[in-house]
């Protein structure tokens, strides 16, 4: 791994830290030579501080450390994208992440039409929304519309009609992700399981 310590006057790189699991930012510091060492031979994420002008590893003083997962230089060879798991809140202001958000696993949209279905299972201004009548007719109903999408996708799968075949997939995923709801799990929960299988 070579990393151009030189390219700045200081000898400073920019070292972005991610969240190994969530793939979330959680803050920026910077490395010059001495902290990239350190960090690799101890395994928690230490920088050089421009304030305190000294080296400085994260949670020294709070225990909220940055348990090093791994380093990767950019193609420039003067960025650090540093995959932590982190002991606590990164921020010193006692936050997630220094960007004051919550460091959560996220799954794109699929977690947007997870919150939007989360609203309509008990919305009282829309009580004739599909997504609120199928939570009305219970469980059973849910799960028979699971099993007819599926049953449609793997037709679909048969046939040589991508669009279809994307648009019954597209269906049966957003009937599980209301049977997820409805038995009171999350596709977290879900990732979890496949993480352990894994």
């Amino acid at each position: 791994m070579k990393i151009d310590f030189n390219k700045n006057l200081d000898g400073l790189v920019p070292a972005i830290i991610q969240d190994a699991t969530t793939k979330n930012v959680l803050m920026l510091g910077y490395m010059n030579q001495e902290a990239f060492e350190k960090t690799k031979e101890t395994q928690k994420v230490t920088f050089f501080s421009r304030s305190k002008q000294r080296l400085w590893t994260k949670g020294e003083e709070s225990g909220n450390f940055l348990n090093l997962v791994d380093i990767q230089v950019d193609c420039d060879n003067d960025t650090l994208l540093v995959t932590v798991n982190p002991v606590g809140p990164t921020c010193h202001k006692g936050t997630d992440t220094c960007w004051a958000e919550e460091n959560v696993q996220g799954y794109g949209f699929l977690s947007t039409l997870e919150g939007i279905i989360e609203s309509r299972k008990n919305d009282q201004e829309n009580p004739d929304s599909y997504v609120a009548s199928l939570f009305r007719k219970g469980i059973n109903k849910i799960a028979q519309k699971v099993g007819e999408e599926a049953v449609e996708t793997i037709i679909e799968a048969k046939d040589d009609d991508e669009s279809l075949f994307q648009n019954e997939s597209a269906d049966l995923l957003f009937h599980y992700l209301i049977l997820l709801q409805a038995k009171g799990y999350t596709l977290d929960d879900i990732a979890q399981v496949l993480e352990k299988r894994h």
